[in-house]
């Protein structure tokens, strides 16, 4: 953390001078449109944002088809749509899907934003707006990148297929149908997806590991009302309480998870794997400073990043039951609730990891409340080889754009689509993304590094140009 670089310098051998001239001739054209774009609310998880979402996707699809993509589509999923777009005259070269998400998170709570949310600014060289890293910038940096290599060469160096997606923020529930039915409109050589960012001082990385996701809810219910905790108290169980002491029994004070078989299925670290942790650039009192914590905390026996990349964990994002108003209300809650994410690592399946907690919430539940759980979502987790030569395509144009070679990163989020297209389409995957590690995704006052943005164009069309040199098999 305490290693930092400038954000972003133009520049690496054999620069494409036309191209370049191109992007700095049409750089405020560019920057107003990512700002139109960001100006949507485009909130997927919201059903009265729907015609925003709906509004955000005919947009990118103007976008894509203005750069010059052709077989432009909002293809409709049951959901939000899809933007489908292709280009597909480099014969001999190879085939690659692209993949970003227009949509974005509610931008509550309002008054910790310095600006209005969907209004964005720049300051200080940062656009500061929902979506500004969490991807509409991805979604914007993709289209200029096809936009200028189109513009100043008249072709693509490799035929690109193009999905923005309209649901990643709100489980992707659609898209594994709609990949699917589109199995033979997607084949590919790999696909390159675009929703990860950088590493800590803005360190320019590629992602080759992203942890999944098994999301429940858990439900204690005992009478079918409230009750008068004075009339009734000591003679039936609370299910508030009965909540908290299911919740207890799930982790222990160290930070292990408690489930039967939960670390069943764990690939374990080897030598090399730790040592590659070991030598990024970290300093746990920063991290620990900058999150305002009095002390890190997390599974025994391995380092903080260790434990946010490539380990398992189980956590509590709400709880609630029973009286919250201000005052004083004496009651005996008749339900209480509470919504747990498990972070997956490879080989875990999200379905197994719901049926192993599930059973041991039934297992350890009062015998006095009645106990549900239901399963909300859930996501694979993903490693890619670092030798994937997409991978080292991907970081021959990182180093030629941004100034150094790249870092190799496991993110301890989760991109199900990673999974998706590896499961359903066949297809290799490289996670290619420019946010800044600090660019507060989800939260008040997400922002985007201009200088990311802008570099990550020209490392975009430098990738394009690296992997047109790659050989491949039939799809």
């Amino acid at each position: 953390m305490s290693q930092s670089v400038t954000p972003g310098s133009v520049g690496g051998p054999a620069r494409d001078e036309v191209l370049e001239r191109y992007l700095d001739e049409n750089a405020e054209r560019r920057l107003e449109s990512y700002k139109a774009l960001l100006r949507i609310p485009s909130i997927s998880g919201i059903p009265a944002h729907a015609p925003d979402c709906r509004r955000a996707a005919e947009f990118a699809a103007a976008e894509l088809r203005a750069a010059g993509m052709e077989h432009v589509d909002v293809s409709e999923t049951g959901g939000h749509p899809v933007v489908y777009a292709d280009w597909l005259h480099a014969p001999g070269r190879p085939t690659v899907l692209v993949y970003a998400h227009y949509d974005v998170q509610p931008a509550d709570p309002f008054d910790l934003w310095e600006s209005p949310p969907f209004e964005p600014i720049v300051k200080d060289g940062k656009m500061l707006a929902r979506g500004a890293s969490d991807c509409k910038c991805h979604v914007s940096m993709h289209t200029r990148a096809i936009e200028a290599l189109i513009a100043t060469r008249k072709a693509l160096p490799v035929n690109l297929k193009v999905i923005f997606e309209g649901e990643e923020e709100s489980a992707s529930l659609h898209l594994d149908a709609w990949l699917e039915a589109n199995k033979e409109r997607l084949e590919a050589d790999f696909a390159v997806i675009s929703d990860t960012g950088f590493f800590e001082g803005n360190l320019p990385a590629v992602t080759i590991g992203l942890r999944g996701l098994a999301y429940l809810q858990l439900n204690v219910t005992s009478s079918t009302v409230d009750l008068h905790s004075g009339v009734y108290g000591g003679a039936v169980d609370n299910p508030a309480n009965a909540l908290c002491q299911i919740v207890a029994a799930l982790k222990g004070p160290d930070g292990v998870v408690r489930v039967p078989g939960f670390y069943d299925d764990v690939v374990p670290l080897s030598p090399a794997d730790r040592k590659a942790f070991a030598d990024l650039p970290w300093n746990d009192d920063e991290y620990r400073d900058s999150l305002g914590v009095t002390a890190l905390h997390g599974e025994p026996g391995f380092t903080t990043l260790e434990r946010t990349g490539a380990r398992p964990t189980l956590d509590v994002n709400g709880i609630w039951g029973g009286f919250e108003g201000e005052g004083t209300k004496t009651i005996i809650p008749a339900h209480a609730h509470a919504k747990i994410s498990c972070r997956l690592v490879a080989n875990q399946d999200p379905a197994r990891i719901f049926s192993l907690v599930a059973d041991y919430i039934a297992r350890v539940a009062p015998k006095t409340v009645r106990v549900t759980v239901d399963d909300l979502s859930g996501g694979r987790p993903s490693l890619i080889p670092i030798d994937n030569p997409a991978a080292q395509a991907a970081a021959r144009a990182l180093e030629a754009t941004f100034g150094r070679a790249p870092l190799y990163i496991r993110e301890g989020g989760s991109v199900p689509v990673c999974a998706s297209i590896e499961s359903i389409l066949g297809q290799p995957v490289v996670m290619l993304g420019f946010a800044p590690a600090d660019g507060r995704f989800h939260a008040p006052n997400e922002w985007m590094w201009m200088s990311n943005f802008e570099t990550g164009i020209r490392t975009i069309a430098r990738f394009w140009d690296e992997v047109s040199k790659l050989t491949f098999g039939q799809p």
